[in-house]
């Protein structure tokens, strides 16, 4: 691992690196529990395989940005630690497949060269931050939110309030009031707004999808721009201090805001103000990157075929605010497409428009900035690429997730069916390619990754069991969903349950009822006339599993015999001591406390030190096999069994020590004598710790 050492030239990334590098070998060498390493390394972008062995790494790229350079940067290390394929998810990062662990450090190296991170795409962290694809070109945008999204990744980018919660945190930012970056399904959602002349944004608050889907509150009607980062600062403490730790399923902030309510979470976040180390953050929209566009004159093409040319143009051009200017959309088939195709992709809009992408939430590719005369030229290139399928972002456009081909979760395929739902359309319903109204998304199971449940026709995978115990792979039919705008949407029903294999006569049902009786509404406003009663009796009759036939057994997309099951689990560690690998951990992060002092970073110090409190409480709670679900629990339980029972001698009662953080601002008297404290405390439980195991 020497190469890279002297080649990246941020410290801060090079540290990161190294001490992925030195968790791997402390994993491998038995000194690190297997449940740690698999947090840590999520949080650097690492995500194990349902094949043995080999890992996914995802690619952060905030909004969806990505330069020609960049993308030839992802192209390179593809080639050289994956399979050369790349994979747009509905959250605009790229995805790369069977990677070996151990070549991660030097992957994560040669990323840095073009400021391309794996940091925090994974895990319980503040994931990609998604924003509209149209973000600086649309022609309704009050204001581009691109640079406001920059700001906001920065931030939270290695901020330590955000690097241990009890589940992922999702943003993102609309750039108008059609509400493209869908914020009513996110944990944190802001809109673009304009009032008095001020620039700001609709925030809402505790959305989501998985199995629950929940719809955001309005936190603000109007929040001005330099308040956005300071109130995602104070509503990240409450969700990592109060959110569910020990139970998954109930981690999501949309279940911290059903237990406390609205008026709750805006009590607690009042309580955390001081404790904020900024209470404004005007972000510099000049320091943004201006838009450089290639001065490249226009090659003389011939259209072979005119036809296709302007059915194209008709579903994959986008209008641009910028006078003389579009976008051109790329329909990239279930978010996959090759580095060869992306090399010269990126070589194409660098010579001939801004040399950027976006990616889009629908896992597609937005050129913007393409002079109208180039057009014809951009078709011709795009072409030879396989890039000129019309549809962009229409009905015959699916999302789906990669489902039982590489998730761990997986439980029936998306990405095959999604083919074969492509393949109906466009042979039995070639209207459709024209329609923007229908959206139809597919997720192998219900976390919901190809969001399927916000959908106006979904499909989520699951098995089904006849009478004689024989499993097959089903899909679940989902209707209704739709985006209002304005942060406003319909999150569609679970209808009927049928085999894989008579998905597509349900879709085909689904679109010839609506052909007939839609009467110009909407879909979402004809399935809501109809009614879910209506769908189910219509569907009925698919969800009858005494007539299976043996091809109803085998899941689309492969010729064996369905099994459920959850894909092979990750590399195992050797058995060692929880409790002493939580107090290790603690040294660690009073270690990052005094660094951080020491640079004068006063809250991320305050941050560092708090979270070492709580990980040393943790240790003794769970030696006693006390839940430890959340820190506030951890916080209140170390003071009912240690404290209040004279076990533990203290200054002052844990609850008042460790919340010291809320009640003081971030200077630097505080934050020396909070790192003192947290000192102490480590102290007074390791020697607790030492005594236990000599009296055991």
């Amino acid at each position: 691992m020497q190469s890279f050492r002297t080649e990246i030239e941020n410290p801060v990334v090079e540290k990161d690196i190294l001490a992925l590098e030195a968790k791997i070998r402390e994993f491998n060498e038995g000194k690190l529990d297997e449940e740690k390493f698999r947090s840590l390394r999520l949080a650097r972008g690492i995500y194990g395989q349902r094949q043995p062995g080999v890992q996914m790494i995802r690619i952060k790229l905030p909004y969806g940005k990505v330069s020609s350079k960049q993308l030839k940067r992802i192209c390179d290390v593809s080639g050289e630690y994956s399979t050369g394929r790349l994979h747009i998810t509905t959250r605009q990062d790229i995805q790369i497949h069977y990677v070996d662990i151990e070549r991660t450090p030097e992957l994560w190296a040669q990323l840095a060269k073009d400021d391309v991170t794996i940091r925090e795409a994974c895990g319980n962290t503040v994931r990609n931050v998604t924003a509209s694809e149209t973000a600086g070109i649309d022609v309704k945008e009050p204001f581009d939110v691109s640079p406001y999204a920059q700001a906001l990744f920065e931030y939270f980018l290695r901020n330590p309030i955000s690097q241990e919660m009890g589940r992922k945190f999702k943003v993102s930012f609309s750039s108008s009031d059609e509400d493209t970056g869908l914020s009513y399904m996110h944990d944190l959602g802001f809109i673009a707004k304009i009032e008095n002349g001020v620039r700001g944004f609709k925030v809402v608050l505790a959305g989501g999808l998985g199995s629950q889907p929940r719809h955001a509150d309005e936190l603000f009607a109007f929040l001005p721009t330099d308040k956005i980062i300071p109130l995602m600062d104070g509503v990240v403490r409450v969700f990592d201090r109060y959110g569910e730790r020990k139970s998954r399923a109930k981690a999501r902030m949309k279940f911290l805001l059903k237990d406390i309510g609205l008026d709750g979470f805006k009590a607690l976040l009042e309580e955390e103000q001081k404790a904020v180390p900024i209470q404004t953050f005007p972000v510099d929209v000049a320091a943004y990157p201006a838009v450089s566009i290639a001065n490249a004159a226009t090659p003389t093409v011939e259209i072979e075929d005119n036809s296709a040319f302007e059915q194209w143009k008709n579903t994959n051009l986008v209008p641009q605010k910028q006078k003389g200017y579009v976008a051109i959309g790329i329909k990239v088939k279930l978010g996959d497409f090759y580095i060869e195709e992306a090399r010269q992709l990126a070589d194409l809009v660098d010579l001939y428009a801004a040399g950027e992408l976006r990616l889009s939430l629908r896992q597609n590719i937005l050129i913007p900035y393409v002079k109208e005369e180039l057009v014809p030229f951009f078709y011709t290139e795009l072409k030879k690429l396989g890039f000129v399928e019309a549809g962009y972002n229409k009905a015959s456009d699916i999302t789906a997730c990669p489902g039982t081909d590489t998730c761990n979760l997986g439980i029936a395929s998306s990405t095959g069916i999604a083919d074969e739902l492509e393949r109906l359309i466009t042979a039995e319903y070639p209207q459709y390619i024209n329609n923007e109204d229908i959206n139809i998304k597919i997720s192998g199971c219900m976390n919901a990754c190809g969001q399927h449940n916000m959908a106006s026709i979904g499909f989520q995978g699951m098995s089904v069991r006849t009478k004689n115990k024989l499993v097959a792979p089903a899909l679940q039919v989902l209707l209704g969903g739709g985006n209002f705008g304005n942060g406003n949407g319909r999150f569609a029903d679970k209808v009927v349950k049928v085999p894989s294999k008579r998905g597509p006569e349900a879709l085909r049902l689904i679109l010839d009822d609506y052909n007939a009786n839609g009467n110009g509404q909407s879909f979402t406003a004809y399935y809501v006339d109809k009614g879910e009663h209506y769908f189910y009796d219509y569907l009925k009759h698919l969800t009858d599993v005494d007539n299976l036939t043996q091809d109803d057994f085998i899941d689309w997309g492969t010729t064996e015999r369905y099994e459920k099951a959850i894909g092979v689990g990750e590399c195992a560690g050797v058995v060692i001591d929880l409790i002493a690998t939580l107090l290790f951990e603690s040294d660690e992060k009073i270690e990052s406390a005094s660094v951080a002092l020491e640079e004068e970073k006063w809250a991320a110090s305050i941050y560092h030190s708090y979270s070492a409190m709580v990980n040393s409480a943790k240790a003794l709670l769970t030696a006693e096999n006390t839940k430890t679900n959340t820190h506030i629990s951890i916080i209140k339980d170390f003071d009912t069994h240690f404290v209040a029972t004279n076990r533990i001698s203290l200054e002052a009662t844990f609850e008042e020590i460790a919340l010291q953080l809320k009640s003081n601002e971030p200077t630097k008297a505080f934050a020396t004598q909070y790192l003192k404290d947290s000192k102490n405390f480590l102290q007074v439980v390791q020697e607790y710790r030492k005594q236990e195991l000599v009296e055991a």
